[in-house]
């Protein structure tokens, strides 16, 4: 990858990608130092080690480093399936609200997606690797229900976090924060979907590559502000 774009410094560059996961991986091991871990923190821990995952993957990816591209992308794919349900059940844990309807239910769907990606051969089909992001293509119905799943649950997320923050006075900060990252990296992503339709196949990496802008947000605005909130409600 380096050789074929000549280590240029691009957006969604291999650079840029490794230095994503540094300081991704950097944040979390920063918030279990820093900070009192309870479910908030954990949460926010785990959410940034999947992103870190991701970002890792999509290196390898375009690297290469002798290992198969199709396993890296099974993993990067894992790793980012699991962030709608974290986020959903983050939003919940800082507004200290139990909604089991919502949360369950986005595990199972999380799950159910995990185990096609792992079982399924061949469901992720193309590889490919330009200068500014990654392509993981899926087949056409896969690709809606995917669609689905993730941006379903994280409007949903959005909504609900800016609806408690009116309600929470002792969250509100922190919650108004959680949805400041989520449109942090669903705006722009969205933007260039819809300004350049043939960047739609290289949304997963489009969106990570944004949301360090998200990582950014819960490492120094949302984990300072909950920190002391003594949440132990399981997972």
């Amino acid at each position: 990858m380096y050789k074929k774009y000549g280590n240029k410094f691009m957006c969604f560059s291999p650079p840029v990608m490794l230095i994503t996961f540094l300081f991704e991986f950097g944040a979390a091991l920063y918030i279990m130092w820093r900070y009192n871990v309870n479910l908030v923190t954990r949460l926010i821990i785990i959410v940034l080690i999947c992103l870190g995952t991701f970002q890792l993957a999509e290196y390898m990816v375009c690297g290469g480093f002798g290992m198969h591209g199709g396993d890296w992308a099974r993993l990067g794919y894992i790793s980012i399936t699991a962030l709608p349900a974290l986020g959903l059940h983050l939003i919940t844990a800082i507004a200290g609200k139990k909604l089991n309807l919502l949360i369950y239910p986005s595990y199972a769907v999380m799950v159910a997606f995990m185990l096609y990606f792992v079982l399924t051969p061949g469901v992720i089909n193309t590889l490919e690797c330009r200068p500014n992001y990654t392509i993981f293509a899926f087949d056409e119905t896969t690709s809606v229900f995917y669609a689905l799943y993730y941006f379903g649950w994280l409007f949903t997320g959005t909504g609900l976090a800016w609806k408690w923050s009116q309600r929470q006075p002792k969250q509100k900060s922190a919650l108004r924060w959680m949805t400041i990252g989520y449109i942090a990296f669903i705006v722009p992503s969205c933007t260039i979907a819809l300004a350049n339709p043939a960047t739609i196949s290289g949304i997963p990496s489009i969106m990570c590559g944004f949301a360090v802008l998200f990582a950014i947000t819960l490492t120094f605005m949302v984990a300072p502000k909950t920190s002391k909130i003594k949440r132990h409600l399981k997972l």
